[in-house]
């Protein structure tokens, strides 16, 4: 009886224990699989694994592949090139971008050639964007923007630097407020169309929000660049109504001047041939015209002000948080990059160049073309369209996702580039903000850079686009020459090659018999641009020099002395395990013992 009462109650006991366990990996479980759903999937989804991806865009060279050099300190991106069998190639001209993000180990502007080799590059501390050439009283420069970035928004200046990279003009707004990063556009009357974002005090009540909040207003300013004159200013918030954005409200913004809330954001300004402004509002979804008079807003393309009939079924005026919208007046054609969405979690859209022709007296809008990246990708920012040639080809930029395309004027992939992983394009880690194509000859002021290694020596000049070839030269060894040294030095020539790429790799001829020798740059003329600093052959170190070399001394003491004390210490090990004998072997020195008492029993 007592048995059957005993097993009762451990029953009892035990089954509410199981119940409970039970419940605990229940709940476990059920939480596991809503984080894992809530925050795993997401980032799983944001992968774009597909079946033709090359060992590049699955990411085996790193998210952003990059190359060192023996003559340059920083690293330039390995990019991959993919051209179309039955297309012209890529365009021949260099590429302009910006790589920055976290698999960028060096960001800043930088200039590449069609066959992804470095031409230039400056390493910059702050963000850089909108890096290009452009056209000033005649003459080319380099722009570009720097500054702290925000959010999507900045606070720089931008800079023009000339055929020798020297900085030759920094432009600022005019009032107190600092540059934005979208936009430092030069127009033929040699003044600058820029952007500023300005936290201002406003109703937000027509949003959801308070009636005294803070929002970024978007300023334009024109300023004349050789006097830092006031040309034109306008202010979004004097023009549209606020209701009249996409971008959603939340509680998080517009209570305090820090996180105002971005309901324009403008991102490109251009002037067509009449001098009116052309702008983007991304938020609205909108491109707008406005008078270069009074500022009115002369008509509006696509949001919810959209004054346009669409004669391509929608496909004109259906874009949405797009970037960079240019006109091109002689045909009354507008570009602009159609982005599709503006958060990860935004539905799936394909992101895409358009080209549209506008009938404004008629208020019609028709696409003529429109081109997407050959894995139809979702570039959640950035992002831009250049026109190459009058034949209609297209230079696509994409912006968030690492990557370029030019297309022929109906839609055809020329050439595709990737300087990033493509299958982790979603989560930024290499990004450029817009990409260009263009023509440039570059003149540093700089010396070449070499170094010698062994018998080779390496040699690159940043920025030197005319360099063809380098002249290997040496000095004073007994043969007549005509060439003389900086110093007035006789100098021989002993061999001259051509220039491969970035950085030239030259094995050091046999006849080489001075150990003192430069590197002369030379044009296709065989003019020379500039030379290295005098270069030395090492040395070649004799059996005995090694051996009395005390570095290898060092070392092979430390060597020896670390194989020692490993011995020891084993041997140690297997005297304690020896003298133990059959007991269980114990890191401690202390074991348990029996106590006996004092009646000889033991406990």
């Amino acid at each position: 009886m007592s048995r059957s009462i005993w097993g009762c109650l451990s029953r009892c006991r035990f089954e509410p224990r199981l119940s409970f366990l039970w419940l605990v990996i229940g709940s476990a479980a059920v939480s596991g699989l809503y984080l894992f759903y809530h925050f795993v999937v997401p980032q799983l989804q944001r992968f774009d694994f597909h079946s033709n991806l090359s060992w590049y865009d699955l990411g085996a060279y790193g998210f952003g592949p990059s190359r060192g050099y023996v003559s340059f300190e920083y690293e330039s991106p390995v990019v991959q090139i993919t051209e179309a069998q039955n297309g012209t190639g890529c365009d021949q001209r260099y590429t302009f971008l910006t790589p920055r993000g976290d698999s960028v180990a060096q960001p800043g502007p930088m200039i590449m050639n069609a066959q992804g080799e470095l031409v230039w590059m400056k390493h910059n501390w702050e963000t850089t964007q909108d890096f290009k050439v452009q056209q000033y009283q005649g003459q080319d420069y380099l722009t570009y923007w720097e500054g702290s970035q925000i959010d999507s928004r900045g606070y720089g200046s931008w800079y023009m630097l000339d055929s020798t990279y020297t900085v030759r003009y920094v432009i600022n707004p005019v009032g107190d407020y600092g540059g934005d990063l979208h936009e430092f556009n030069i127009t033929p009357d040699n003044t600058a169309l820029v952007t500023i974002y300005d936290p201002t005090l406003a109703d937000l009540s027509s949003v959801g929000g308070p009636e005294i909040g803070w929002l970024h207003d978007c300023l334009i300013q024109e300023i004349d660049i050789a006097t830092g004159q006031l040309i034109f200013e306008w202010r979004a918030s004097e023009h549209f109504p606020i209701s009249s954005t996409f971008e959603k409200f939340t509680g998080n913004t517009g209570k305090e001047r820090d996180s105002a809330f971005d309901w324009f954001h403008i991102n490109s300004v251009d002037k067509d041939s009449e001098g009116n402004y052309i702008i983007s509002g991304r938020h609205l979804h909108m491109v707008a015209g406005i008078s270069q008079y009074t500022g009115e807003i002369l008509w509006t393309l696509g949001g919810k002000t959209n004054e346009f009939v669409d004669l391509s079924d929608g496909e004109a005026t259906d874009f949405s948080w797009q970037h960079d919208a240019r006109w091109h007046e002689e045909s009354s054609i507008l570009t602009l990059f159609d982005n599709s969405a503006h958060a990860h979690a935004d539905p799936d859209a394909d992101s895409r160049g358009m080209v549209i022709h506008l009938d404004i007296p008629k208020r019609e809008a028709t696409l003529l073309a429109d081109y997407y990246h050959p894995s139809h990708i979702k570039t959640v920012s950035q992002g831009n369209v250049q026109i190459l040639d009058y034949s209609g080809r297209v230079l696509v930029g994409w912006g968030h996702s690492a990557a370029f395309s030019q297309f022929s004027a109906d839609g055809e992939l020329e050439c595709n580039v990737h300087f990033g992983a493509s299958a982790f394009f979603d989560f930024g880690r290499v990004v450029s903000y817009r990409i260009f194509k263009g023509e440039w000859i570059g003149n540093p002021q700089t010396r070449p850079d070499a170094a010698v290694v062994g018998d080779t020596a390496y040699v690159s000049w940043n920025g030197a686009t005319e360099v063809t070839s380098w002249r290997l030269e040496s000095w004073g060894d007994g043969r007549e020459s005509n060439i003389r040294s900086p110093e007035g030095d006789a100098v021989v020539i002993v061999d001259t090659f051509a220039k491969v790429g970035f950085e030239t790799e030259i094995v050091l001829p046999a006849e080489l018999d001075n150990p003192l020798f430069r590197l002369a740059a030379l044009d296709a003329d065989g003019n020379v641009l500039g030379v290295t600093d005098p270069l030395q052959r090492e040395a070649e170190s004799s059996a005995i020099d090694e051996v009395l070399d005390a570095e290898h001394w060092i070392v092979g003491i430390a060597l020896v002395a670390g194989a020692c004390g490993l011995v020891a210490a084993l041997s140690r090990v297997c005297r304690l395990r020896r003298s133990q004998g059959r007991r269980p072997w114990r890191w401690s020195e202390y074991q348990l013992v029996g106590f006996e008492r004092g009646d000889g029993a033991s406990s």
